[in-house]
């Protein structure tokens, strides 16, 4: 972790400087004021996926696995359950004659699957849907191909999943209310915790650097603070939230997205939070700062053995150096630097 302060916090060290025990220069640089805190790579938008009818599970999900269009998460009574695209839930059992946003966003799927020859896309469930699940069930092996969709046979998401946990276990009796698997997006981002005294570091946009397990870096942003499954959240974690007990968990989306080794995958991640910086100033090192009688801060500049002390507006710290501004200050003047 890197300690950092500002200004102010150095008068202490000031007011003990004495005279000049050796000389340093001005330079000009940037100044990063950071923190740095393990983290760890996980999946955004963590969900809870729930039966809404009863049976015995006859195969577990695959737990890390990535779930796509018309892929099975898992089996219920030896039938797939299987995932298609959507945000409408499925809510009832689907079959000729219904109509309503259900049945287009199973039509859409039933399009994209190559089952859609002679399917006309609406909000119908006629006789051409009916033999494009046919169709369907089919090519999933549905003993039963009926031409219904029932309640329980498919899951609707937004888009491709991760298996993130399998809560019920082969032979395991499920039904509404408990929750089978957990699934999040597809998309990685990185969690790392902070003390309750660091929550402004927590704040959404905050830039941070990620040094990986491989030896890389990833830069990104802060996205949000999550609810740790610990917590209680159902969802796993939904972003918006925070835990008072043990600190603030925050979110992390990678800039640029791409894919990560699988060493980075499993191992911890060095994570650097910046909450400030200063670009393209003078400074020096902090204990070249000198506390001055009158108040505020000065340097001893030294030119030719001789030395004067100039008073200096003192600004952000970070590393051991400070920012200093004032009248007549360049980059290159030979400073003096207080006895540690």
């Amino acid at each position: 972790m890197i300690a950092t302060n500002t200004g102010k916090d150095t008068a202490a060290a000031a007011r003990k400087a004495k005279a000049p025990a050796g000389t340093t220069e001005i330079t000009r640089t940037d100044l990063v004021q950071s923190k740095t805190v393990d983290g760890q790579l996980d999946y955004a938008q963590r969900r809870a996926v729930k039966s809404p009818v009863e049976g015995t599970i006859t195969k577990a999900a695959d737990v890390g696995r990535t779930v796509a269009l018309g892929q099975r998460l898992y089996e219920r009574d030896a039938r797939p359950v299987v995932l298609l695209y959507g945000s409408t839930p499925m809510f009832r059992t689907m079959k000729t004659g219904d109509r309503g946003p259900d049945v287009l966003q199973l039509e859409r799927n039933l399009r994209d699957l190559g089952f859609g020859s002679g399917l006309y896309v609406d909000i119908r469930f006629d006789a051409a849907t009916k033999a494009a699940v046919k169709a369907w069930q089919k090519s999933l092996g549905v003993i039963e191909a009926n031409g219904e969709v029932g309640k329980g046979d498919v899951v609707f998401q937004r888009g491709p999943v991760r298996v993130v946990s399998a809560d019920a276990a082969l032979a395991d009796g499920i039904g509404p209310d408990k929750t089978v698997l957990k699934v999040a997006s597809t998309k990685p981002v990185v969690r790392a915790s902070l003390d309750e005294a660091d929550r402004a570091l927590a704040a959404k946009d905050t830039k941070v650097e990620i040094s990986l397990p491989s030896g890389g870096t990833r830069r990104g942003k802060v996205s949000g603070t999550v609810v740790p499954e610990s917590a209680g959240d159902a969802e796993g974690g939904a972003v918006g939230g925070s835990s008072k007990d043990s600190g603030v968990e925050v979110e992390i989306t990678l800039d640029g997205g791409g894919e990560l080794k699988e060493k980075d995958r499993q191992g911890t991640l060095s994570v650097k939070f910046v909450s400030e910086s200063r670009k393209d100033v003078l400074t020096v090192p902090v204990e070249a700062l000198v506390a001055l009688r009158e108040g505020g801060y000065g340097l001893d500049l030294v030119d030719g053995g001789k030395k004067r002390t100039v008073q200096v507006e003192a600004g952000l710290s970070a590393d051991g150096r400070i920012e200093v501004s004032g009248s007549g200050l360049r980059e290159g003047m030979k400073v003096g630097t207080a006895e540690q």
